[in-house]
């Protein structure tokens, strides 16, 4: 598409980045509302309207699954909003949901040529505002199916990576099946990402515009108990199959007192108030004890999540611990800001060494140490080293650790000859396939714990991949499997 913007370079440059509306602070922190409300059609414009529509667009290689950013842009600044999310829908199955949470700022805006001397065109938010707008005007057509192919493909697992897999093989023509262990499609989208973040009516959009293209979705089906792999290529009669379970099995410290009552992992914690909805306790009976102080353990996305949620369910203080500083935490910035926005008290440098318990076995406190920042480490970042005598305790009534998790081990130890590497991730090949011929793996079972984009590049790359695999075997060609 040729260049279609009227203004040149130099008044284009000339204006602000444009800011998505939002709750005020003061009042989104006690509730489980969308804090950001995107943006609307004037301020979309006029963002749109910043883009350069440069030559070699360095912004689409810098998108995990290389969305045609400069042309739906231009598609924007048409005001063909429809025409332009169909453009993301070409490889990203997931607009509305990538727009709210894909960390652009890592990925495409990273690279914007316009943010080498200004603030970077707002991509993610644009990516939004046409998904909301399709949804809003009620504007959604399913891609056409031309092609119908008589082989069956099984997706173990709904989750980012599995969704975009189905999506992917249904539109060439496969019969696809999805089976989810969990009542409700979505995986860490529904289980492990706030309502605040991520509404569930714009999940369950997405998620039946891939059932949309006939892609069916069997929940309360846990691969590996129900049905083993080789069941479903047996008595079920599927030629290929992905696995895309995620990572749901917590770590935690290893610090004296982690078996008191109050205290939880990140995982537990966010599925019982956003799956089980303990949030609406008592209409759902699900609750959740976090008391008027409550230390949440981490840096990431899941702890700025965990934080900001047990200040919504009611904490008066809402601690994040963290052994680094502000500038090594791997969340969001903008979940940072968010989060400091709300209340949420930072404790940086700071190392939790024993959780503290009352006379009834009931978490009262969580004693720690202050550090500091010494030489890089293996990650690259500042290896945080302990200060002697800086101990002291932070009162708390529950604790939540979000350092990290593993994928369960129930598809690999039902699976003859599925390789696995360190805390059980499956082994893949570099077009996802692993071990075992014809089974593919994506998304945090492959990785062990990554963003949602990350997962849905795996889900695009294996769709593909099976796609040829299955092609060699109508032709009489044989797959490569992966090795350890």
């Amino acid at each position: 598409m040729s260049a279609i913007n009227p203004l040149k370079p130099s008044e284009r440059m000339k204006i602000p980045r444009q800011a998505s509306i939002e709750q005020e602070a003061v009042v989104r922190a006690h509730n489980f509302e969308e804090v950001s409300w995107g943006l609307d059609e004037a301020r979309a414009l006029l963002e749109s309207t910043r883009c350069l529509e440069c030559k070699d667009p360095v912004c689409i290689p810098g998108c995990p699954v290389n969305v045609d950013i400069r042309s739906f842009l231009q598609l924007v600044m048409q005001k063909d909003y429809v025409g332009a999310v169909n453009k993301i829908r070409e490889t990203n199955y997931l607009p509305a949901i990538c727009g709210r949470v894909c960390p652009q700022e890592e990925q495409c805006e990273a690279v914007c040529t316009m943010g080498k001397k200004h603030p970077s065109i707002a991509i993610g938010k644009l990516e939004r505002f046409v998904a909301d707008y399709e949804i809003q005007h009620d504007l959604f057509v399913a891609p056409v199916v031309t092609e119908h192919r008589d082989e069956k493909v099984a997706i173990v697992g709904a989750g980012p990576s599995g969704l975009t897999c189905a999506a992917e093989l249904a539109k060439m023509g496969y019969k696809v099946t999805i089976f989810e262990a969990l009542h409700a499609a979505g995986g860490v989208l529904r289980y492990g990402i706030p309502e605040f973040r991520l509404p569930r009516k714009i999940l369950d959009v997405e998620v039946n515009r891939i059932k949309a293209l006939g892609v069916e979705i069997y929940t309360n089906f846990l691969v590996g108990r129900t049905a083993t792999i080789d069941e479903l290529f047996g008595e079920w009669g599927f030629s290929a199959i992905f696995l895309g379970t995620g990572a749901g099995t917590p770590t935690f410290m290893g610090i004296p007192g982690e078996s008191l009552s109050g205290v939880y992992s990140a995982n537990e914690f966010l599925t019982r108030v956003n799956l089980m909805k303990a949030y609406r306790f008592p209409e759902y009976d699900t609750p959740v004890h976090v008391g008027n102080e409550v230390a949440v353990i981490g840096g990431g996305n899941t702890a700025m999540d965990a934080v900001r949620t047990a200040k919504r369910l009611g904490a008066d203080k809402a601690y994040l611990i963290y052994r680094r500083s502000r500038d090594e935490m791997p969340a969001r910035l903008e979940e940072i800001h968010h989060a400091e926005e709300e209340g949420i008290e930072f404790h940086l440098l700071t190392n939790p060494t024993r959780i503290v318990g009352d006379a009834n076995n009931w978490v009262c406190g969580i004693e720690c140490l202050r550090m500091e920042l010494g030489e890089p480490d293996e990650s690259g970042r500042r290896k945080p080293i302990p200060v002697k005598g800086s101990e002291f305790v932070l009162p708390v009534q529950a604790v939540v650790e979000a350092v990290g998790q593993s994928p369960n081990p129930i598809v690999q130890s039902t699976t003859p000859g599925l390789n696995t590497g360190k805390k059980g991730i499956v082994v893949v090949d570099d077009v996802q396939m692993t071990s075992r011929p014809g089974v593919f793996a994506g998304g945090d079972l492959a990785r062990g714990g990554a963003t949602v984009i990350l997962a849905m590049r795996d889900g695009k790359i294996a769709a593909d991949a099976i796609h040829k695999y299955l092609e060699q075997k109508r032709t009489g060609g044989n797959g490569q499997a992966a090795t350890a």
